[in-house]
């Protein structure tokens, strides 16, 4: 079973999902990391990619898709996938489930659920690594980060101006996508600590996966 991950920003959806990927034992597809990876590889659809990156342009829909087939088909038979940080949109929600559906991976949807009050504490508070980009919570109490030793600073666009345009680019654009989920869609509610979401995600997940 595939998991297709959803969070408003500040849910913590990257660091549950890596979580939920080890618990469970699935591959993780990025659509960002898959397609750094891909644009430093000398082959067809790595110099597509390259090309595109290179000229400034956005990548196309299809484009993506063919990203993910090409992810899947890398996967040894049997792998289950948790897709983080796609389907944004509509368009791109109707894709991938038209390819999952043609490979014949059955799917389920989770939505990693918080309020837009802990979204905003939660990120104008937050820290990220100036080297590795690591986020961490406002929690956590050290001055530097756990994995690479370099310092932790703020983003410049963690305010609560910037915060509420791209908490109303989420209602806009991702919340459609994942109303077309709504027969195979998990809420996870993610008010307590990435400890606390994890734990009750991997209960929950637990009889599906």
């Amino acid at each position: 079973m595939d998991l297709i991950l959803f969070g408003m920003q500040g849910a913590g959806k990257g660091t549950v999902g890596k979580k939920i990927a080890g618990h469970f034992g699935l591959e993780i597809f990025e659509t960002g990391a898959a397609l750094r990876e891909l644009a430093s590889q000398d082959s067809e659809l790595g110099r597509k990619i390259k090309k595109i990156i290179e000229a400034g342009n956005l990548v196309p829909n299809e484009v993506v898709m063919e990203i993910v087939e090409n992810f899947i088909k890398t996967l040894p038979v049997g792998s289950n996938i948790l897709f983080d940080g796609i389907p944004r949109k509509v368009e791109q929600a109707n894709s991938l489930n038209k390819l999952l559906n043609k490979l014949e991976r059955p799917y389920r949807a989770v939505l990693i659920d918080i309020s837009k009050e802990t979204a905003l504490r939660r990120l104008t508070t937050r820290k990220i690594c100036s080297s590795c980009k690591e986020v961490y919570p406002a929690s956590y109490t050290k001055s530097v980060c756990e994995k690479c030793n370099s310092s932790l600073t703020t983003r410049a666009d963690d305010n609560p101006e910037s915060i509420k345009v791209r908490l109303e680019a989420f209602d806009r654009e991702t919340l459609p996508a994942i109303e077309l989920y709504s027969d195979k869609l998990i809420k996870i509610d993610g008010e307590g600590t990435i400890e606390e979401v994890a734990e009750l995600a991997e209960k929950t997940l637990k009889e599906i996966i």
